[in-house]
């Protein structure tokens, strides 16, 4: 999933090297100092390109998305390699074994290096779509169009502002609805989230969204379970509602996201900027709990990186010092990605399993079951290292790892894996991908309290 740079992810352009974070150099390729200013200036000059999130709108126009099928692992290590160095390819999955099919965007000047590769190791490819911009503009011109409303539902996406103002009116109308900051972003943005409590002593839930900026279906389910929680008047809903505290943050990365709608809808990390041309770290990659030691990048413009040290983004530090606040009273913490259709937990940085790995793995197994009951959707489930790929430094390891919440799972939502839409899925499935979420939700914590694990 690497995008090299600002650059890269904006227009494809060639981006010289990157900056060592680790040794503080300011080294860009082989050039160094004036030179190496130099030289980025021009790159960025060339290939018009505005710093910063003054940054015109991204296109994709003629990127193409391929499914990539390595059959060896010889031919695996061929796909790792592109997915770490490449400056133009953008890695919507990672590659995550032998025969397992993924998918890839190709800028147009690397198409012909790209297949060539592929091709020369008899990699199996093929194309998918022939201009991913299509369906950016098609989505782009049905959320605008619907902007004008002031309505706030789940028949759409809805940007920053539209759900911190829905946070707002919650507050102001429900009385057991409580506002929270959790602080502010690099760019100042609130980090805005909501407490629900219907009495004083009740074992805490917390839900994490919209961690990685584009995968908008995030923060949708995560509102859409907020509301139900409010309203429903089903009687499992109820009791899930009234018996614990809620502490609800629908957007972890408010400044990502709010990129993806401005500016890159591909965009995924934070927007604090590192060196001339790269701008964030992987959010969910700057945890201080085993930091930077699988899955992650030390190149500041990899989508992976994980910044120059743990909690050197704010927006993760804050958190965290929030969640730290629920220490002795927080029981679940629940994290909502996109996408492959997955239910993981702890760890992802060893393949060794954490102490109530038995206890996890048969939770998720009852909980998968019952969010296929509504629709059919099938997910796979397991401990994050076997089940997707090594990641350390992940919100869900540190609240398990270091803060003892031993209920620690990460949804990754609709679509399924090597679907074609992968972050824009189609507002059509954003309520049922909620309603079968919560129908999971529900289990995931009954099950969890028939262990012993939500008692107050």
């Amino acid at each position: 999933m690497a995008f090299q740079g600002e650059l890269a992810s904006t227009v494809g352009c060639w981006y010289p090297g990157r900056l060592d974070m680790k040794r503080n150099s300011s080294t860009v390729g082989n050039a160094t100092g004036r030179g190496a200013l130099l030289l980025a200036l021009l790159v960025l000059v060339a290939c018009g390109v505005t710093l910063g999130d003054g940054a015109e709108l991204a296109r994709y126009d003629n990127y193409r998305l391929y499914q990539v099928t390595p059959r060896s692992e010889e031919q695996f290590r061929t796909i790792a390699a592109l997915e770490e160095t490449s400056d133009s390819l953008i890695f919507t999955e990672t590659a995550r074994k032998v025969g397992e099919p993924f998918t890839v965007i190709v800028a147009p000047h690397k198409l012909a290096d790209f297949t060539e590769t592929l091709e020369s190791d008899l990699i199996p490819y093929r194309l998918v779509e022939a201009n991913v911009q299509h369906s950016f503009d098609e989505e782009r011109s049905r959320i605008m169009s619907k902007r004008t409303r002031g309505v706030f539902d789940w028949t759409d996406y809805q940007p920053l502002e539209e759900i911190h103002g829905w946070l707002d009116r919650l507050a102001s109308e429900h009385q057991e609805v409580q506002l929270l900051d959790a602080g502010r972003s690099y760019q100042n943005r609130t980090l805005k989230g909501v407490k629900l409590s219907y009495g004083a002593g009740r074992p805490a839930i917390f839900l994490e969204g919209g961690i990685h900026a584009r995968e908008w279906i995030s923060p949708a389910t995560v509102t859409y379970i907020l509301n139900e929680l409010i309203t429903s008047e089903e009687p499992q809903v109820r009791a899930i509602a009234e018996r614990y505290d809620w502490y609800v943050f629908p957007n972890a990365n408010p400044d990502g996201y709010e990129y993806t709608f401005r500016v890159n809808r591909l965009w995924r990390k934070t927007r604090k900027p590192y060196g001339l041309a790269c701008y964030g770290a992987d959010p969910n990659r700057n945890w201080d709990f085993h930091w930077a030691e699988q899955g992650t990048s030390s190149n500041p413009c990899s989508d992976t990186f994980a910044g120059p040290n743990a909690f050197s983004e704010i927006e993760t530090k804050s958190l965290a010092a929030f969640v730290k606040t629920l220490r002795g009273k927080l029981r679940a913490y629940i994290a909502f990605h996109s996408y492959s259709q997955l239910l993981l937990f702890p760890y992802g940085h060893t393949g060794a399993h954490s102490p109530n790995h038995q206890d996890l793995n048969e939770i998720a197994n009852a909980t998968v079951l019952s969010l296929a009951q509504r629709y059919g959707t099938r997910y796979t489930y397991g401990n994050v290292y076997d089940a997707i790929y090594p990641a350390s430094g992940s919100s869900v390891d540190w609240s398990y790892g270091v803060e003892d919440v031993k209920i620690a799972y990460t949804y990754e939502l609709r679509p399924g894996p090597n679907a074609f839409n992968g972050f824009v899925l189609p507002p059509k499935q954003i309520i049922p991908t909620g309603e079968e979420t919560l129908d999971s939700l529900i289990t995931l914590l009954e099950e969890s309290a028939e262990r012993g694990y939500l008692a107050a």
